[in-house]
């Protein structure tokens, strides 16, 4: 195996397993911080070892099996926890796991971290609960678990957050640093504890799915890996608690969402925008599962929350014909709705694109404006790329070329770039 393709296959394999592997660690260790350093040391290893050796016949056992290893190290220099050190040496075999070598057990080290999806003491579920402790900020139950649950970077994580990323560094080390001084332990709390952590879970399942449906950056649009295990996470969480409504308004939501997933991408993975999808290649079924959800979560609330007015515009686009039989009328009065319930800029922008389909894009121009005025989505793409489409339909060339350059400078994703210089390109 050559060295790149052993680089590629560990990315492959740290993509589809990393938080399953760091929530095991953090389960075996009982320290948040150590679990995540241990997995970063597996995953040093294993770039050394597998070009030169070829990889495991079960890589993420592999990869936790040298965690477990290091954790045994740590804890043999710490000389106070024999008890513990004695309970995980006596999984392991012996022989060369830090040489690369198998472990004494493969499908046993396999089957500890191919886990039942759908078991709710689901390891990276409680990783999530314990990110989301409140006795951290907001802001950094976000970064942590976004960087630890969702794999994203740093970078990745400030852009979806839009700030620097030296402050999203700041923020998931001091979060580290809180989680242990607290003592808080890995597992899902219990029922009368999840309330208070249940609206942080959901946003950061949320953004964790909104970064694989839109990737910020990279060659791909969609990260399907990232959108599937946000999706995974849903619905364990709805049968974990089955009575809040927001868990299933925000399972509709990334149900009817990642239906439009097969039609989103061409065959060489260059983006398709919604006029020109075949909907025909919409996922019919996850169609469905979402407007089950979208009820159910209208059952067991008093009214849609946000997660679930959001859900209601998915619907909106996945039950109609085309663009134009949209009921575009309908998407700005749900716009309207969350504008009040969870006040955003995004919201704004995509209540001003769906004036703009419902009314034209000169009732939407204004909406746009008053964005650009107040300096939200300064850094963002969005905000010159919806100005610069209006801007084209209302003949206003000059300006439109300006608003889509600016967007082309602020774009991170190198297929949402192609889509903007396609349009900056039929202006010439």
């Amino acid at each position: 195996m050559s060295e790149r393709t052993g680089r590629e296959a560990v990315a492959a394999v740290w993509r589809i397993d990393s938080a399953r592997i760091v929530g095991a660690l953090a389960r075996y260790t009982g320290d948040f911080a150590l679990a995540e350093d241990l997995a970063q040391e597996a995953l040093a290893e294993a770039l050394v070892t597998w070009p030169r050796t070829g990889v495991p016949r079960h890589p993420a056992g592999w990869l936790l099996t040298v965690g477990r290893r290091r954790a045994i190290d740590a804890f043999r220099r710490r000389a106070a926890l024999d008890e513990r050190y004695a309970a995980l040496a006596g999984a392991l075999g012996e022989g060369g796991v830090l040489t690369g070598g198998e472990p004494a057990d493969p499908a046993r080290a396999a089957a500890e971290v191919l886990w039942d999806p759908d078991q709710i003491d689901d390891d990276v579920l409680a990783l999530i609960f314990v990110s989301c402790h409140p006795v951290l900020s907001r802001e950094a139950r976000l970064a942590l678990t976004l960087r630890v649950v969702g794999g994203l970077t740093s970078d990745e994580i400030a852009r979806a957050c839009l700030v620097p990323t030296a402050t999203v560094q700041a923020r998931i080390t001091r979060a580290k640093k809180t989680l242990g001084a607290a003592r808080v332990p890995f597992a899902v709390p219990p029922a009368a504890e999840r309330g208070a952590r249940l609206g942080s879970v959901l946003g950061v399942i949320y953004l964790i799915f909104t970064e694989g449906s839109s990737a910020s950056s990279g060659g791909d649009l969609i990260r399907v890996d990232l959108a599937g295990e946000a999706l995974r996470l849903a619905r364990v969480l709805s049968r974990l608690m089955p009575a809040e409504a927001e868990v299933y308004g925000l399972l509709a939501l990334l149900e009817l969402t990642a239906a439009r997933f097969p039609a989103r991408t061409g065959p060489d993975g260059e983006p398709v925008l919604l006029e020109q999808q075949n909907r025909r290649r919409w996922d019919r079924s996850a169609i469905r599962r979402g407007r089950a959800a979208l009820v159910k979560a209208g059952d067991v609330g008093r009214g849609l929350g946000a997660y679930g007015l959001q859900a209601a515009i998915a619907e909106c686009h996945a039950v109609a014909p085309s663009v134009a039989e949209t009921d575009w009328d309908r998407v700005v009065v749900l716009y309207e709705a969350l504008g009040r319930l969870a006040p955003s800029p995004v919201v704004e922008l995509n209540r001003a694109v769906a004036v703009s389909m419902a009314s034209g894009p000169a009732a939407a121009l204004p909406l746009v404006d008053a964005l650009v005025a107040g300096g939200a989505l300064a850094n963002s793409h969005l905000l010159p790329s919806v100005r610069g489409e209006l801007l084209t339909r209302l003949g206003r060339v000059e300006e439109a070329r300006s608003e889509l350059a600016a967007a082309v400078r602020l774009c991170g994703n190198d297929r949402e770039c192609s889509v903007l210089r396609g349009k900056l390109a039929a202006l010439d």
